[in-house]
């Protein structure tokens, strides 16, 4: 189970650096490492389907996942993404207290929070 939740885990970063950083991958990169991570094609599948081997295909793969990993080392965009999801469903958090108990204490930790998203940005 632990297994199955940290692949889990690294399938979903992986789709985020995908989506920040793919553009920069070639087309065939692109191409073959959506295939993996995106459409949950098995290695052998893929290499039919590209008519390469599947060694080519693990290479290609796993050259893509350092190529993202090496670009977010260097950009930090989705570590930069996260923090201001993270800080926008605190402000959201903290919008449901206020309606409930209209306490003017909320409203500077949200001018705070926004202030920090700006910020970031």
């Amino acid at each position: 189970m632990i297994t199955q939740v940290i692949n889990v885990n690294e399938i979903l970063k992986q789709a985020l650096l995908f989506d920040f950083y793919g553009e920069l991958l070639t087309d065939h990169q692109k191409e073959i490492y959506g295939q993996f991570l995106l459409e949950d094609l098995s290695l052998g599948e893929i290499a039919r389907d590209a008519g390469i081997s599947r060694q080519g295909v693990h290479d290609i793969v796993k050259r893509c996942e350092q190529a993202l990993a090496g670009y977010e080392e260097k950009l930090h965009l989705v570590e930069k993404f996260m923090t201001v999801k993270n800080k926008v469903k605190q402000i959201d958090e903290l919008l449901d207290e206020y309606e409930k108990e209209r306490r003017e204490d909320i409203l500077s930790g949200i001018r705070i929070l926004s202030g920090e998203i700006i910020e970031e940005l």
